[in-house]
């Protein structure tokens, strides 16, 4: 229960602009005017005040609430639970601006916008069917609060079963071509919902997944996998073949895994979808990779880097030669990186060609081109044409194979920016790992100007953080990254998320990078051309001393950013 003042209904004659004049927050002239205004486009005069910068939206809210004798609420800090909020369905919940906070015995505490609309205050206990409490929110906050309490899942659990009876027991070729070709089919409803619930949820990816006894659906929320319904598994080859045709794959090849792409258009942006199908034991798994257009491109300013690295970093790509690679794992962000670094560059003045496989964003003035292995259109075939391109920047993919490997070394020597990433787990193992692939000595050392490692940190929900007593696992990794800076051990307070309905129960909310640059000195240029890997590593350790990705991951603890065990689990990985 919430230590809310109990609100009473709103007063019937109210009206809002002799409170605002009597309250000396507009004067008498500015209502006139702002009256007008109002006769003439029929916009709600609390608006057109905002609109006018007479007067902001929090401070209308507070106005209208001490009028009323009702709380105003903060719905950022609010505690919502996500039962009471969908006991009022989510189109009269929009319409009316309104939202249900608390259950207090037999009445219902209420938030709306626009506490003086009787008419909807009237429907609203019509709807709930109790006695309702007023309270009064900002109406800018009210959006991201649907989006993220009126999720999908029930109606995709139903729309599921719906398919379930469309198909029925006897699952064949024509039934499902037929059962596809129609919009209003439920398998096209379906996907239309597991999309949007995805979007509002701000998944990355979305995994369609047969097992032994059931179809399930899930999300992958800041790097965590979230289940979204458990379905009869008899569906799965429906959704599996309305996707491929969306994608353009052949519907008829069930043995062989295929990849595939297609633009979606939901009610209020546009999806870039990757398609990756795979056979598996039960039939065939579905996992697609969920890219906004115009939305999921940083800048270098906005992805967390540190400044001093950050200057450093754009200095590099400031120079006519050179590789830069950018090392981590899947799903670390590496490609986000590299193209904010593109989005630095003058792509007018400059020739930038991308090897990639697949593309993934789509940059205005760079030539792109994506491998298709089937032709025998490899990294190693393209870069070699497109170093025939007079080109000044080069961004390959991914260095796979020793081929491409020295390829895009050579071109780093003949004056061109290599950019490209590695799967390698830090700094300090990447130029070893290129001499392991085969590419010579020489080169190498000559070639690579610096390595960027990276991570994606999941942070702890504020909604929901308390104090962390350090576990003894925990309390040995903070006293060896201190013992590594020459720091005295000492005990580290940190928080952790407790789990709550704003984070799922998970206790972490969104994701933030944490970087750790290596630039490749005389010293270390030497010990690579002798592959001298001891040499190397102990002046790899003198420059990153105190910038490492634990120690960023650290600092981060002691910021209350994240908690210790995430800490622990991205620098165990980095080992």
């Amino acid at each position: 229960m919430s230590d809310t003042p109990e609100a009473a209904a709103p007063r019937p004659k109210l009206r809002l602009g002799d409170v605002l004049v009597e309250q000396q927050l507009i004067s008498a002239e500015q209502l006139t005017q702002a009256l007008e205004l109002q006769r003439a486009t029929g916009k709600k005069l609390g608006r057109i005040l905002i609109e006018a910068n007479l007067i902001t939206e929090e401070a209308l809210a507070h106005v209208l609430a001490r009028q009323l004798r009702a709380p105003f609420v903060n719905l950022k800090t609010f505690p919502l639970k996500t039962e009471l909020v969908r006991l009022l369905p989510e189109t009269p919940a929009r319409r009316f601006r309104a939202l249900v906070l608390e259950e207090r015995g037999d009445t219902l505490l209420v938030a709306m916008a626009d506490p003086l609309d009787l008419f909807g205050f009237d429907e609203l206990a019509k709807i709930l069917k109790r006695r309702l409490a007023m309270a009064v929110v900002a109406d800018s906050q009210l959006a991201a609060v649907y989006d993220k309490h009126y999720r999908r899942s029930d109606e995709i659990s139903g729309l599921a079963k719906a398919l379930e009876k469309d198909i029925g027991d006897a699952v064949d070729f024509g039934t499902l071509q037929a059962s596809v070709g129609q919009e209003g089919a439920p398998v096209v409803r379906l996907l239309q919902s597991v999309f949007e619930d995805a979007t509002r949820a701000g998944a990355s990816d979305v995994h369609i997944e047969p097992q032994e006894g059931d179809l399930v659906i899930r999300n992958r929320v800041d790097g965590i996998l979230q289940v979204l319904t458990q379905a009869d598994k008899r569906i799965a080859p429906a959704l599996a073949q309305r996707l491929k045709l969306m994608a353009g794959l052949d519907i008829s090849e069930k043995r062989l895994p295929q990849d595939g792409r297609f633009t979606l258009r939901l009610s209020d942006r546009t999806l870039d979808v990757r398609l990756s199908t795979m056979p598996s034991q039960y039939g065939e798994s579905v996992v697609m990779r969920l890219l906004g257009q115009g939305s999921a491109l940083r800048r270098l300013g906005d992805i967390g880097m540190p400044d001093d690295m950050l200057k450093r970093f754009r200095e590099l790509l400031g120079r006519d030669a050179g590789m830069i690679l950018v090392t981590g794992p899947t799903g670390s962000g590496k490609t986000s990186t590299l193209y904010a670094a593109l989005a630095e560059l003058d792509a007018e003045q400059q020739k930038i060609i991308t090897v990639e496989d697949p593309v993934e964003y789509r940059l205005p003035g760079l030539t792109q081109v994506q491998v298709n292995d089937k032709i025998e259109l490899d990294f190693a075939r393209v870069l070699r044409a497109a170093l025939r391109q007079d080109p000044d920047v080069i961004l390959v993919g991914e260095m796979r194979d020793a081929q491409t490997a020295e390829i895009g070394l050579r071109a780093a020597i003949t004056g061109h920016l290599v950019l490209s990433t590695l799967h390698t787990k830090d700094t300090v193992s990447t130029p070893f790992r290129l001499l392991d692939m085969g590419a010579p000595p020489f080169m190498v050392a000559t070639s690579l100007q610096a390595v960027l490692a990276q991570r994606l940190l999941r942070g702890v929900c504020k909604h929901c953080a308390e104090p962390h007593i350090a576990t003894p696992q925990e309390q040995a990794w903070v006293q060896e990254v201190q013992r590594l800076n020459g720091e005295t051990p000492t005990p580290v307070q940190s928080v952790k998320g407790r789990g709550c309905a704003e984070c799922n129960g998970t206790g972490t909310q969104g994701r933030r990078g944490i970087y750790e640059m290596l630039e490749i000195d005389p010293d270390m240029a030497l010990a690579i051309q002798r592959s001298d890997a001891g040499a190397f590593l102990a002046a790899a350790r003198r420059s990153l001393k105190g910038k490492t990705l634990a120690d960023r991951s650290l600092a981060l603890v002691r910021a209350g950013k994240t908690s210790l065990a995430e800490a622990v689990r991205i620098s165990v990985d980095a080992e």
